[in-house]
This record gives C-alpha cells, structure tokens and sequence, in this order.
C-alpha cells in the first residue's frame, strides 16, 4: 500500500509540474504576442506611399542624399554678411530730348527754341543693395513711360557772319517758339498771364537770369528768354548784323587758368565755336564723332550754365574716344542707362550724337552739380537728388562706382584745354 501511494503521488507532482510549465509556455507566448502588436501598432514606423503613382510603385521614390541644413548655421552664416537687397517703384520724371536743326536765316552760332520740352513721367523700379545696414548699390532694373514726353527743338543759325547780342532793356524782342506762356512771376509754377506765339513782338522791361520781364498787347509777365530773339522775323541778314557783335575770344591762358580738378563744373568754359572744334579735332577720334559734333558742346554751355569741356571729356571717357559700342551702335557717348547688370540693353538708343551730348548735359545740370531748389534751365528747378559738390570729386560719389573716375575725367579735360 505503501508503495502505491508513494507512486501515485509522484504521479500527481508530474502532472502539476508538466501543467505548470504548460501555463508558463503559453502565458510567455500571450506576452510575446501582445508586446508584437503593441509594437507594430504604437512604436513601429508606417508605411507612406506617394499618392497617385501607379500601384505604389517604391521605385518611383526618390531619396535626396542633400545635407541636412542647420537653419540657425544659415542665419548665422547671413547675418554675419549683412548684405541685404530691397526693391522700390517710383514715379519720376522723363527727360524730354533735344533735337536741333539749322536755320540759315539765322546768324552762325546763334541758337534759339522753337518748341519748348516738356518733361513725361516713369515708373521707374530700382535694386538697392545693402551691405551692413549701408547702401553700397543702387541699380535700376525696370522702367515704364506713364506719360510721354515732348521733345525740345532748337535752331541753329547757319548764317554766313556771327552774332553775340547781348539784349539790353528797352530792346524789342520776338517770339521764337510756337506759343510762349507769359507767367506772373519768373517761374513756371506761377500765374499763367496770357499767351503768345510765333513772331508775337515783345518789349523788353527787365532781365531777371533766364527770364525776361515783357509787355506785349497790353500783357506785361515773364517769358523765358530762351523763346526770344532781337532778330525781326522780316529782317535781312545785313539788318539783323548791325546789331551783332563778334565773340571776344579769350586767350589760351585766361582759359587754362581756370582749369583745375576742383573747379566749378556748373559755369561755362567761355570757349568760342571755333575753339571747341579746335580742341575737338584729334587723330584719337578715328570716327570723326567728336570732331563733327563740336558745336553741341558749345550749344550747352550757352543754354545750360555748364563747363561743355567737362561734358566732352566724359564722353572722352567713357567711349573710348567714340570707338565704344554703346557709342557706335546707339549713339551713347556716356554709357547712359548701361546698368552693371544688363548694360548693352539697358543703355539709351539716341537718334543722334546731338540728343546724347545735350541730355547729358541736362542730367548733370539737374542731379549733380546744383544743390536742391536752384533756378536752372528753362525755369526749372534743380533736384540735386545726387548733389555732393560741383567739382569732379563731387559728381564722382554718385555717378561712378569708379573711385578713380574723377581723375580719368580731368585727365581728358587738361588734355583738351592744352590743345588750346
């Protein structure tokens, strides 16, 4: 009996061993499964496939091998530059041209407006790059004609003897331009009084610059002298020539005296038609562009109050003496409008060398050599957006990014006034 029970109860223990380890396996397997489903539901990374590729097609997905970009490395890397570039759109006027034709009833160098300009409007888009907080650029990329401008005509007398009139109170004077507007005050933003036209007779009550005070038809205001002349339209040239007097040339030292890099650049040079095309006429100019278009320089002085020396030498300057291709091919003698970025295109296409030289002129006269406010050409006002000086120093700080274009410039200028 003993043995039996011995037997059976080991029987037992085997049984609840064998069932232990059962429950341990499958309770282990339980575990094993649900850690598996955990993981692949909330650890285990998902699947994306980019929608509308065909049958999810894996291999149309392409893995960029491109550096990871430090974001804070970029904006370090950019503010340790400091070069930023904002665009702005604004409306500024559009310089009219000048076109000039002769006029054999007139004496030779004697110039007078038939049609007056008057400037259009731009819109005008420019580039302005910063370096620091500091404007070291200023390009304009785009321009857009608002309202269009009205060319200035001026004739020049072809005439066979000279005339250097000086017109004096009290003289009877002539309307030159198709219609004059007789203003209240010498300005043009004043009082309309009346108008005038062609061949309309004036008096002349006063000279106040570059407008004469007047009485006509009962009408007494301001005209621009410009529009006037002390020739009668129905004179001969012999009539007109006894009232004329020959230039007084001054001599080659009096002019070379005032030649120096700081000189005034917004006076005249006081040099005669014929000393222009003296000191115009080189072998350097192997066109012959300078040479036939003297004259020009010397009309500019007369309606501009500028050094027409100066002006030359920076034609000088910037064409290579006229051998440039903005100068051949586009008439362009000073490179105007060619910006760094697009200069052939951006650059002006005059019709003649006469427009180029005479807008230069005007362009130097309103931005650079005057301070803001001054009483210029034809009644205007100076802007002086550009003024540092009238010297070569002064216009060199807006107008060339060059340093050394000042000296360049002076170098052409000492050539010309020695030839003289």
């Amino acid at each position: 009996m003993k043995s039996k029970d011995k037997s059976r109860k080991n029987k037992n223990v085997h049984v609840k061993i064998t069932l232990k380890k059962s429950i341990i396996f499958f309770s282990t397997i339980i575990v094993i499964l649900y850690l598996i489903i955990f993981y692949n539901r909330y650890i285990a990374p998902k699947d994306v496939y980019a929608m509308g590729i065909e049958e999810h097609n894996t291999e149309a997905i392409k893995i960029s091998n491109a550096d990871v970009v430090d974001i804070n490395e970029f904006i370090e890397k950019n503010a340790k530059e400091g070069q930023k570039e904002e665009w702005k759109t604004e409306d500024v006027e559009l310089e009219y041209m000048t076109t000039y034709r002769n006029n054999a009833s007139l004496p030779k160098g004697t110039i007078q407006v038939v049609q007056e300009g008057r400037e259009g409007k731009q819109q005008i888009t420019t580039k302005l790059t910063y370096q620091n907080g500091e404007l070291v650029s200023e390009e304009q990329v785009s321009a857009k004609i608002v309202k269009a401008s009205l060319n200035k005509i001026v004739e020049v007398g072809t005439g066979n003897y000279k005339s250097n009139y000086k017109v004096k109170v009290g003289d009877t004077l002539y309307v030159t331009s198709d219609r004059l507007s007789v203003m209240s005050e010498p300005n043009e933003n004043s009082q309309k009084v009346a108008t005038l036209f062609k061949d309309d007779e004036l008096k002349l009550q006063e000279v106040s610059g570059e407008w004469y005070k007047i009485s006509s038809s009962g009408a007494v205001g301001y005209v621009k002298a410009e529009c006037t002349t002390y020739m009668s339209p129905n004179s001969s040239y012999e009539e007109a020539g006894q009232a004329a007097s020959n230039e007084n040339p001054q001599s080659k030292a009096q002019l070379q005296s005032k030649l120096s890099f700081n000189m005034p650049l917004n006076k005249p040079s006081g040099l005669t038609l014929e000393q222009f095309k003296k000191v115009l006429t080189d072998p350097k100019d192997k066109n012959k562009i300078f040479q036939n278009n003297a004259e020009y320089f010397y009309y500019i002085e007369k309606q501009y109050n500028i050094n027409g020396i100066f002006v030359a030498a920076v034609g000088i300057h910037e064409s290579a003496f006229g051998t440039s291709k903005l100068a051949l091919q586009k008439n362009n003698l000073f490179g105007y409008g060619a910006y760094d970025s697009n200069p052939y295109n951006g650059a002006y296409n005059f019709s003649n060398y006469a427009e180029s030289i005479d807008l230069m002129a005007r362009v130097f006269v309103k931005y650079y050599l005057n301070p803001k406010g001054t009483n210029i050409y034809g009644g205007e006002k100076a802007s002086g957006k550009y003024y540092n000086g009238a010297t070569l120093s002064g216009v060199n700080t807006k107008y060339a990014t060059d340093k050394n274009w000042a000296n360049g410039v002076y170098k052409q200028m000492e050539y010309l006034y020695n030839k003289l």
